[in-house]
């Protein structure tokens, strides 16, 4: 049996600028002007969930994520705010908002497209249901990760570990243009310029690799910590400034759903 994964706060803030940039950037395509419900669904440590209070002010705005470690994070930085440990795709069949936004969650659920439609239907009519994916599974940060994974005696502990899926922008906008929404997809390439020891190891392990990693027994994480160290390394070379550059991919979809004014 498979360990369940857990996320830390505290790596996962990191560089947390740079995994910020893209939720403002998918907030700014967001037309609502006054909604009285908005919820950030896989909120993480809250601190993006800000953001939504302060654009929305007079909005009720609620925070979710899986991650019992997350939320209490959230309390601790945002305590005027309010956050729940909560199932995705549950709150999608419970609950209601004006705004949703689901910022770099649905590529861990394998099966998100078929969420779509209950996450559409939990937007209220004339509302805004927002989300964003890494694209980014064909770059060595992930390619990597899953070579080291599959050699032995790693394989053993990691086959069917929760790895990141996304799809093209194009099938983003088919299905939420079939659920009668009005579309809105793009990706970005970001280079974000990364400072400090191994900041590309940093960055997987918060978030990619960490299912694998913590996938591994004791006595193996170290050795594998330290090969896919090197192997990062030598893929993501440091510049002459102190510098590492890692391109991200990303996948944004903005939809409006049917009904209410327009």
């Amino acid at each position: 049996m498979k360990r369940p994964h857990t996320w830390d706060p505290d790596r996962y803030l990191t560089y947390a600028a740079e995994r910020g940039r893209p939720f403002v950037d998918l907030l700014a395509r967001v037309g609502a002007t006054a909604p009285a419900s908005v919820v950030d669904l896989g909120c993480g440590p809250g601190n993006l969930t800000a953001l939504l209070a302060a654009r929305w002010p007079d909005a009720s705005v609620t925070g979710i994520d899986s991650s019992p470690e997350m939320i209490d994070r959230a309390h601790e930085a945002e305590p005027e705010l309010a956050f729940e440990v909560g199932d995705l795709r549950a709150w999608a069949h419970t609950g209601s908002a004006d705004v949703v936004v689901c910022n770099a969650t649905l590529q861990w659920l394998p099966d998100h497209l078929d969420a779509l439609p209950a996450l559409v239907a939990a937007t209220t009519p004339g509302g805004w249901l927002a989300f964003q994916v890494p694209g980014n599974v064909g770059e060595p940060s992930h390619i990597l990760r899953a070579q080291l994974a599959a050699e032995a005696p790693y394989a053993a502990h990691t086959d069917g570990v929760a790895v990141p899926l996304s799809h093209d922008p194009v099938t983003y906008l088919d299905a939420l243009t079939a659920l009668g929404c009005d579309v809105d997809v793009w990706e970005t390439t970001y280079l974000h310029v990364l400072r400090g020891p191994e900041p590309v190891f940093t960055w997987v392990s918060a978030t990619g690799a960490r299912p694998t990693l913590q996938a591994l027994p004791d006595e193996l994480r170290p050795a594998f910590e330290t090969e896919l160290r090197r192997r990062l390394a030598a893929a993501y070379p440091v510049r002459d400034d102190g510098t590492v550059v890692l391109p991200f991919r990303r996948i944004f979809a903005v939809a409006q759903v049917p009904g209410g004014a327009r």
